[in-house]
């Protein structure tokens, strides 16, 4: 999600960290946040968001979400795309409420927490850390209401541990930055969106290309890529890795 950083407050949370929230349809603000902003999605989302429309992977990104390249990564980004309407609405909420609230993005499901990474050094290994601030909006009355929560209740209750885990290595890969003065080449960026977000041209150009003669894929990784989607992206992200050269997650065939 593009963040509106004036509603950022700029203080980094924890788990353990208190705040008062309640969404529901007696509020007045209910479904204003769901407005004109930018929604990025991750890889799990458009995974959920497909099969919930019974779409596949490459029907769901032609109709739904639009494309931007990051300028200190090269990596393709892809986001929701709204109404063209005045108010920008979400294609997905009515005056009830979101119609696939049980497959709502993980962004959705953090507000009006954020959620941010940092990159710190622990001996000679770099690793990435979670840390978590609040969106307190103008327009939004949640905070006012009596519901108290810690920053993991709530994401418990609003079922984005398992986003979290299935999403982890991707965000891995978005702490990479382009060198200086280089940029990623298009072939590249092609190819990790298709492995990232594209899951069933995927499959057909990892089972129906050459690209099975090129690297050495054990017999019961290639059964679960072909028949698990989650599996699929798994290794789509390791090919991410292999072609942005941040671990030589691949191992190509020698002959």
């Amino acid at each position: 999600m593009k963040l509106n950083m004036s509603a950022v407050d700029p203080v980094r949370y924890t788990l353990e960290t208190r705040f008062k929230f309640r969404c529901h349809k007696g509020i007045s603000c209910f479904t204003r946040c769901c407005s004109n902003i930018d929604i990025m999605l991750t890889p799990y989302d458009i995974i959920v968001m497909k099969e919930r429309l019974g779409l596949t992977s490459t029907e769901f990104l032609e109709r739904y979400t639009y494309t931007t390249i990051d300028e200190k990564t090269s990596h393709p980004f892809v986001f929701l795309r709204m109404l063209d309407d005045k108010e920008r609405r979400c294609p997905f909420v009515t005056e009830e409420g979101c119609s696939i609230y049980d497959s709502r993005p993980v962004n959705c499901r953090y507000y009006p927490v954020g959620q941010g990474v940092i990159k710190s050094l622990r001996g000679e290994k770099i690793v990435a850390e979670d840390f978590y601030f609040f969106l307190r909006e103008g327009h939004c009355k949640g905070f006012e209401e009596d519901q108290e929560w810690t920053i993991k209740e709530w994401r418990t209750d609003q079922g984005i541990d398992i986003y979290d885990e299935l999403n982890m290595q991707w965000r891995v890969i978005q702490l990479r930055k382009n060198p200086p003065g280089h940029v990623l080449e298009s072939k590249k960026q092609a190819l990790y969106y298709m492995a990232c977000y594209d899951m069933d041209r995927f499959r057909r150009f990892i089972f129906e290309s050459g690209f099975l003669e090129y690297f050495e894929i054990p017999g019961d990784r290639a059964g679960k890529i072909e028949n698990d989607e989650i599996e699929l992206m798994k290794f789509g992200f390791d090919l991410a890795k292999y072609i942005l050269m941040i671990e030589e997650t691949l191992k190509p065939r020698t002959a």
